[in-house]
C-alpha cells in the first residue's frame, strides 16, 4: 500500500508555499508523525531550508553512481538506465528530506516528450517509468525512512515537472496570499488539475497490463491556506480582507471545491489556516534552519518574539491536525511518539 502524497502546490509564485511546505512538515513531525519531505523544484529552495551551504555543495557534485538528489534519481532515464532508489537526509528523528537540485530542470524535456507516448502501443513501460518517476522515488524514500505521509514542494508553473509531479500526488494544498495574482492565479489552477487528472487517466487506462505499480494521479484539493497577512487585534488589515474575501468564491468557481458557498474566508471549511506574517521571526528561523515555531530565547526570540513563536505553535499545530484528518491520517499518535518540544 502506498504512503500518502500531499502536494503544495499554486501556479502564482511569491504566495510562502516552500515555507508552508517547510513548517508544515516540521509541525507534522512534532506531532509525532513520520514525515519525507521531497523537493521537485529545481529552484531546492526547500532543500536550502533544511540543510547548510556546505551540505548543499556535497549533495549537488557530480554523482554518477550515487542517488543524493531527485536528479540524481533520475538521471539514468535520460539514457538507457532505470530509476534510482533515493537517500534520504535524515533531518529530524520524525523528519527526511530527499533533497532537491538545480539541475532536475534538464529533466523537464524528457518529461514533456513522454507524455504523449504514453498514449501509444510501443515502449509503454519507458514513458511509464519516466512519467511516474518522482512518485517512485517518493514512495522508496518512505519506505526507506519509514514515513507515514510524504510532503512535496514544487516550483510556481505549470510545466511538465510539475505535471509528472501532481501526477504523484493524492492530495494538493493550496497556498494563496491575499492579493490579486492569487485570485487570478485560482483560475488557472482548477482547470488544469482537471485536465491532468483526466490526462493521466486515459494514459493509465491505455496500459491495460502494467508491469509497473502505477500512482492513481487524484491530485485532489483539500483546501487552501492564506499566508503572510497583517494582523491588527487578531483581525486581517482592511488592506487584506479585499481580496482575501473573494478567494472562497473564486476556490469554487475554478472547480477546486463543490462545497456550498460561505461569506468569508473565516467561514469557509475549505481554508486550512489563516498565517500571520511573521516578520522578524523569520531572519531567526533562516539563520537556525529550524521552523518559527520551534526558536528559543537563545535564538532571540525573547518578550514579544516568545509570545509570536507560541502564537506561530498554536497555528501551526492547527493546520497541521487538519491536513491529518482530511489526508485520512486522523489526529492520533503517529507511528513514534514524543512530547512537542514549545518553542519557548
Amino acid at each position: 500500500m502506498s504512503v500518502p502524497v500531499v502536494a503544495f502546490f499554486n501556479n502564482k509564485g511569491g504566495v510562502g508555499k516552500t515555507s508552508l511546505a517547510f513548517h508544515t512538515a516540521w509541525m507534522l513531525a512534532e506531532l509525532g508523525r513520520r514525515v519525507l519531505a521531497v523537493d521537485l523544484d529545481p529552484q531546492a529552495n526547500l532543500t536550502s531550508a533544511f540543510l547548510a551551504e556546505d551540505r548543499l555543495v556535497e549533495l549537488w557534485e557530480d554523482s554518477p553512481d550515487d542517488a543524493r538528489t531527485v536528479y540524481h534519481c533520475v538521471a539514468p532515464l535520460l539514457g538507457v538506465g532505470d530509476v534510482k532508489e533515493p537517500e534520504v537526509v535524515q533531518i529530524d528523528p520524525g523528519l527526511a528530506l530527499v533533497p532537491g537540485d538545480l539541475a532536475l530542470a534538464g529533466f523537464e524535456d524528457m518529461l514533456a516528450e513522454q507524455w504523449p507516448k504514453c498514449l501509444g502501443d510501443r515502449e509503454l513501460y519507458r514513458s511509464f517509468r519516466v512519467m511516474s518517476a518522482f512518485w517512485q522515488i517518493a514512495q522508496a524514500g518512505a519506505a526507506k525512512s519509514g514515513a507515514e505521509v510524504i510532503l512535496l514542494d514544487v516550483g510556481p508553473n505549470l510545466g511538465a515537472i510539475n505535471r509528472a509531479a501532481l501526477i504523484a500526488s493524492d492530495h494538493v494544498v493550496v497556498p494563496l496570499a491575499g492579493d490579486l495574482f492569487s485570485i487570478q492565479g485560482l483560475r488557472n489552477l482548477g482547470p488544469t488539475l482537471r485536465m491532468w487528472r483526466s490526462g493521466w487517466q486515459r494514459r493509465r487506462e491505455s496500459y491495460s497490463s502494467p508491469r509497473m505499480e502505477l500512482p492513481s494521479g487524484d491530485m485532489s484539493p483539500i483546501g487552501y491556506v492564506v499566508q503572510q497577512h497583517q494582523v491588527r487585534l487578531d483581525r486581517p488589515v482592511r488592506a487584506y480582507t479585499r481580496w482575501i474575501d473573494r478567494i472562497p468564491a473564486e476556490y469554487r468557481a475554478s472547480g477546486l471545491s463543490t462545497a456550498p458557498p460561505v461569506a468569508d474566508v473565516e467561514h469557509d471549511p475549505e481554508c486550512l489556516a489563516m498565517l500571520r506574517h511573521y516578520r522578524s521571526l523569520v531572519p531567526m528561523a533562516q539563520e537556525k534552519r529550524r521552523p518559527v515555531f520551534l526558536l528559543r530565547a537563545a535564538d532571540g526570540a525573547m518578550g514579544a518574539h516568545a509570545a509570536a513563536v507560541t502564537a506561530a505553535y498554536r497555528d501551526f499545530e492547527a493546520l497541521a491536525r487538519k491536513l491529518l484528518d482530511r489526508v485520512g491520517l486522523g489526529t492520533n499518535e503517529g507511528l513514534f511518539a514524543k512530547p512537542p518540544r514549545k518553542g519557548t
